[in-house]
């Protein structure tokens, strides 16, 4: 009794309305579906709850949620048994959930977990997360609406399965410094764009660099010309289509022939087709290329390697004439087993983590984008933190695609070659029509 007493305070910060039906707590989705109460504002003193994580230690990361679980521990009275697992983490977690002996709390990106824990239904419904409070604020009010409009992460209970506590996006990168034209005139559409290589070109500069021998690279590409087309969920759509009938849309071809022409015009560096990543990255980094479509770790990943002075900023990917542009946000977050034994400690310590000191931490110090928008955030993510806040739309990479071995065994291979010059938009069309029809009948 005396040890509820003195770690309440916890349970007081994380609200006292978390008693929840589903229609209080629905989440994203605002599903009216009925699920089972929820209550985690209950003292959780003593409790040791077990956390497997992406983050090995001495990554940035780490060191912030290391700091944070020191603190939760403090101040709820529970332990926490971290596991840093590394990338690896959801690998493990397959085999787990087919036992007992399951985590408390797993975090991941959503790529990751959304086909281990999401859609399996083995996450627990965690709309009590999104109602709680933290640094006196609403979590669903600190992180905006849009983020979770195509997150795709509601269960069958109507409730989100994933609580996102960082994510990361994309942009054409450039060096501000060399380029400052790009910082304060960045081409808008397509044709802009190509302009825009035409000059680099003619200037003697190598327009773009890529890293060819990264499929996810690639297909960002293809993937978001088709966004552009189609709003978020046009790819997805795409990939749905169990005939394969849908890779007969003309504009389906329009984009494909947008990423041929990249390769017949002579804009990529040379090489890209044959080097190993990070080998053009770094190049770019060095000056011997302008611009580089990637994610917003690309800081981070060619800081110790970039040219001096090096002043890192990007736009956006062009629109397609006069559609609106959404902008990529894939969550990395926590998600919490059906099975675990100590969920509410966990869901406490997934509201816990949300607390400005820490996302301050992750923006400043791990240089990475937090799911709070009123977090601070390095210079490096500027431009994309601008692009992020007036984006009208956000979609997730690959479009939220997660059909188990699509990307890998269908689409990367096929658009692999597309993208390194090997074959035709068209032909690239019909062999992806044929591959989506065998996949669907064999996967049902």
């Amino acid at each position: 009794m005396g040890n509820a007493r003195i770690f309440r305070p916890l349970a007081l910060l994380l609200g006292s309305t978390l008693a929840l039906s589903a229609t209080a707590c629905g989440g994203p989705g605002e599903s009216s579906t009925e699920a089972k109460t929820t209550d985690i504002t209950s003292s959780v003193a003593g409790q040791e709850l077990t956390y497997w994580s992406m983050w090995k230690e001495g990554e940035p990361q780490q060191k912030i949620i290391a700091a944070a679980i020191a603190d939760f521990e403090k101040e709820s009275g529970a332990s926490v048994k971290v596991q840093w697992q590394g990338r690896s983490s959801t690998e493990k977690l397959v085999p787990a959930l087919n036992t007992n002996n399951v985590p408390d709390i797993v975090d991941g990106a959503f790529a990751k977990l959304a086909p281990v824990i999401g859609d399996t239904d083995q996450g627990l419904g965690l709309g009590a997360t999104y109602e709680a409070s933290v640094d006196g604020k609403k979590v669903s009010d600190l992180i905006p609406a849009k983020y979770l409009a195509n997150a795709a992460i509601d269960g069958k209970d109507g409730q989100p399965w994933m609580l996102p506590y960082s994510f990361s996006s994309d942009g054409l990168w450039f060096n501000e410094a060399s380029h400052p034209e790009l910082a304060s005139a960045p081409p808008k559409t397509w044709d802009e764009f190509l302009a825009t290589l035409d000059v680099l070109k003619k200037s003697g500069e190598v327009p773009l660099a890529a890293d060819g021998d990264i499929a996810g690279y690639n297909s960002a590409w293809f993937i978001t010309l088709m966004q552009r087309y189609g709003g978020p969920g046009a790819f997805k759509e795409l990939a749905s289509d169990k005939t394969g009938s849908a890779w007969d849309d003309p504009q389906v071809l329009e984009a494909a022939k947008k990423v041929e022409s990249l390769v017949k015009g002579g804009y990529l560096i040379n090489g890209y087709d044959s080097s190993k990543w990070p080998a053009q990255q770094q190049l770019w980094a060095t000056g011997k290329a302008a611009l580089l479509l990637n994610g917003s770790w690309l800081p981070t990943e060619t800081a110790p390697y970039a040219t001096p002075g090096f002043k890192y900023s990007s736009f956006q990917f062009p629109a397609v004439g006069d559609k609106p542009a959404s902008v990529r946000a894939d969550f990395v977050g926590f998600a919490i087993p059906k099975k675990a034994k100590n969920a509410a400690a966990a869901q406490q310590l997934a509201v816990f983590m949300l607390k400005k000191k820490y996302q301050d931490a992750y923006g400043t110090q791990a240089k990475v984008l937090p799911i709070r928008t009123d977090a601070a955030t390095s210079p490096e993510m500027a431009s994309i933190k601008s692009a992020l806040d007036s984006a009208p739309q956000i979609h997730q990479a690959f479009d939220a695609v997660v059909f188990p071995g699509y990307l890998d065994k269908v689409f990367n291979p096929k658009n692999d070659q597309l993208f390194l010059g090997k074959i035709s938009a068209e032909t690239f069309l019909k062999e992806m029509k044929q591959a989506q029809s065998q996949y669907w009948k064999d996967n049902g």
